[in-house]
């Protein structure tokens, strides 16, 4: 099994499509989602359960996610009992209200991996936050802890959202930049890696409304996107990514600070810029970030 460090990109495949789960894995997303939830209709979660777990099986060495059904559906249990294997990175679970349902979560993967031998602990989780009740409890959720600690970070779902708040999303988003910044904000706040934003849905052949989409995100504190299609992904990883740029740039600031620390000063001017220890550190950030990616 992968660890997970980052997730730039993170494409959903359906699970009762083993034929794609192959052609994912072979994609650049930084991690692939099999999808046992709304990709899978609910005559076909049974038959469906020992596919995923084969395929889970089968690419130890890519990371790769699950998309379990919620915990009210009845469906919860009987995917965790099938599909928490060794090799399995994380689980992503939906409609995830309450810090509560955390600790649920938890016991319930606990049971599983006891039952299996498994080390306690190995099966991250990255809930969904998808109604305005998770959005309004979300620092909540995150900063939930668990023994063991699994909380990767959470997932955006507009969809469902703007379903519970009876809107339409629309190409320009304005309508999405509060949950989205509560999302992130509360992350942060919260000391969890930043979180994946929601699949862009509206126009699958709108390459720049797509950039559009991520700069939004980025900007707001994203660390990466849900895909639901493989163009998506080549975009999400540059958008997401430092540039030659910022790399060059952050180089050059690292070093300079260091000297300047060295010899006794906290805050220089660098081609007419004030650096200082948050400069710095964003810097520092950016270079761990290229280091992990080139």
């Amino acid at each position: 099994m992968k660890e997970l460090e980052f997730i730039r990109t993170a494409l959903f495949v359906p699970g009762n499509r083993p034929d794609r789960v192959d052609k994912a894995v072979d994609t650049a997303a930084d991690v692939v989602i099999i999808d046992l939830e709304d990709a899978v209709p609910y005559s076909q979660k049974k038959e469906t359960r020992p596919v995923v777990r084969e395929k889970i099986l089968d690419y130890q060495e890519r990371p790769v996610l699950v998309r379990i059904n919620a915990l009210d559906t009845g469906f919860f249990q009987e995917d965790l009992d099938a599909v928490v294997v060794e090799g399995l990175s994380c689980v992503m679970v939906p409609k995830v209200e309450a810090a509560a349902q955390i600790l649920e979560i938890n016991r319930g993967l606990l049971e599983v991996e006891a039952k299996k031998g498994m080390r306690p602990g190995s099966v991250s989780i990255i809930p969904l936050i998808e109604s305005a009740l998770a959005v309004e409890n979300v620092f909540q959720i995150v900063s939930q802890r668990t023994d063991p600690e699994r909380l990767f970070t959470v997932a955006f779902g507009a969809a469902d959202f703007a379903l519970d708040m009876g809107f339409e999303i629309t190409k320009t988003g304005e309508e999405l930049f509060y949950p989205r910044a509560r999302i992130a904000v509360a992350c942060r706040a919260a000391g969890v890696k930043p979180p994946l934003d929601t699949p862009f849905m509206i126009d699958l052949k709108d390459p720049e409304a797509l950039e559009a989409d991520i700069k939004r995100a980025c900007r707001l504190g994203f660390q990466g996107k849900l895909c639901i299609h493989p163009n998506q992904i080549d975009i999400c990883n540059r958008l997401f990514s430092p540039t030659t740029e910022e790399i060059e740039y952050a180089q050059k600031v690292v070093q300079a600070f260091d000297e300047a620390e060295a010899g006794g000063s906290a805050a220089i001017q660098l081609d007419g810029k004030f650096v200082d220890y948050p400069v710095v550190e964003r810097c520092r950030r950016i270079l761990k970030m290229a280091k992990r990616i080139f």
